[in-house]
């Protein structure tokens, strides 16, 4: 932020200057957080748009509010707060990215807005002018709110594609920024969907799986399987984490996966998972609200069994907020992990020690030997026959259809959160 080529951290309407981050600058009028209500601002990049040589910070803030660069003033205007922009007027989905989408080296915006998917590409000439939005489906995104959303190269044709949790936008060959782009329908989540979704070779086959949380406010991490038979694509679901300990295999659980990083965390040359509770994310809503602010990175490791991601416990009361960094901030060629929420800014130093064979072992995790969640395996159905299910329709053979018979009743698909009668 100021030029001395040591990392800074941005937290709110805060820059804390590195490497003791004691020191902290305001970048705007800072208002005490109510913790009962949601913050206005939940995501930061930080970027020079203008190429001045100094960082900027573009600012998101609650679902369906413009978005804000806050112009660097340089060393000798950090005594005030800096100039803001507002460059874009409707920010949706609660996993927005700024990421190059297009491989020119500056970023684009990826988010929704009132119901499409989409980008926000920048003026470069006039940076702080409005950006300009371009849909990329139909208005099929949540209108506002909505979980899930990745970047990545999913089929092999060298362009960056869009991922939900609803299936994947494939980037067509030209005219990306100006046409609707392919929709691949397929489900990416058993729930309603979590936080930044990553595409990654988890298992060393040569094509690229989906990694995902599976509910923001809930439980669930998995990872999704590309499986190729001819010129079909489909996925298969691994699950990493549940909703109960049986789900992992080493006992694990927590709730409020808003946030996911992917970065190899132990220089093996494979990725690993970032997150951890988002603790308040949903304040008492969500289950096990009140347990233990905890950040994980899970290890992949590749056997002849096939893949493990083994837990790795960085911190128990940092928690991740709705966006937690990766970054080396020390320069000591490890990777550290930077959160902010509703338990504070938090900076984890990443640190390696020599111990005894006896003491590495003793700190790895065990393999869960508790309750298991209740098998219907080998019980039978006591009110009859199961209905015979049509192989092309999918449908119960002979069924009558709701609506055709005037069935008054209709599913109504809610915004995680929020409740409603039906």
């Amino acid at each position: 932020m100021n030029g001395d080529d040591v990392a800074d951290v941005v937290y709110g309407p805060y820059w804390f200057a590195g490497p003791e981050y004691k020191t902290k600058h305001e970048i705007y009028d800072p208002v005490p957080q109510d913790t009962n209500l949601y913050a206005d601002h939940l995501f930061s990049w930080l970027h020079d748009f203008n190429s001045d040589g100094w960082n900027d910070v573009f600012v998101v803030g609650f679902p369906g509010t413009p978005a804000y660069v806050y112009e660097n003033p340089k060393a000798d205007g950090f005594d005030s707060h800096w100039k803001k922009h507002q460059v874009f007027d409707w920010v949706s989905n609660e996993s927005p990215q700024l990421i190059n989408i297009f491989g020119d080296e500056r970023p684009e915006l990826v988010c929704t807005r009132d119901g499409f998917f989409g980008f926000a590409t920048v003026n470069w000439d006039k940076p702080f002018a409005t950006w300009a939005f371009h849909p990329i489906s139909d208005r099929i995104a949540a209108p506002r709110f909505g979980h899930g959303l990745g970047i990545g190269e999913v089929n092999g044709d060298g362009r960056m594609d869009v991922i939900q949790s609803r299936g994947w936008f494939e980037q067509p060959a030209k005219d990306a920024d100006s046409s609707r782009w392919l929709l691949h329908e397929t489900s990416f989540s058993n729930a309603y969907g979590g936080a930044e979704m990553h595409v990654y070779d988890v298992d060393g086959d040569g094509d690229n799986d989906i990694i995902t949380s599976h509910a923001a406010h809930e439980f669930g991490l998995g990872w999704y399987e590309q499986v190729v038979d001819g010129d079909e694509m489909a996925f298969r679901h691994h699950l990493i984490m549940g909703s109960h300990p049986s789900e992992n295999k080493y006992g694990i659980l927590f709730s409020e996966l808003h946030s996911v990083n992917l970065t190899d965390m132990d220089g093996d040359g494979l990725k690993d998972i970032v997150t951890g509770k988002t603790y308040w994310s949903h304040h008492k809503q969500s289950p096990m609200w009140d347990s233990g602010a905890v950040t994980y990175w899970f290890k992949l490791v590749r056997n002849t069994g096939g893949v493990d991601w083994i837990p790795q416990r960085a911190d128990s009361e940092a928690g991740i907020g709705r966006q937690l960094s990766v970054v080396d901030i020390n320069s000591d060629g490890l990777p550290d992990i930077v959160v902010g929420g509703m338990k504070g800014v938090h900076v984890l130093t990443h640190r390696i020690k020599s111990v005894s064979q006896a003491e590495w072992q003793g700190a790895q995790p065990k393999g869960y030997e508790g309750e298991k969640l209740p098998s219907l395996k080998g019980t039978k159905a006591s009110r009859g026959p199961k209905s015979e299910i049509d192989a092309k329709s999918g449908k119960a053979t002979g069924a009558i259809e709701g609506e055709s018979k005037g069935n008054r009743y209709r599913a109504v698909q809610q915004p995680a959160g929020q409740s409603h009668r039906t």
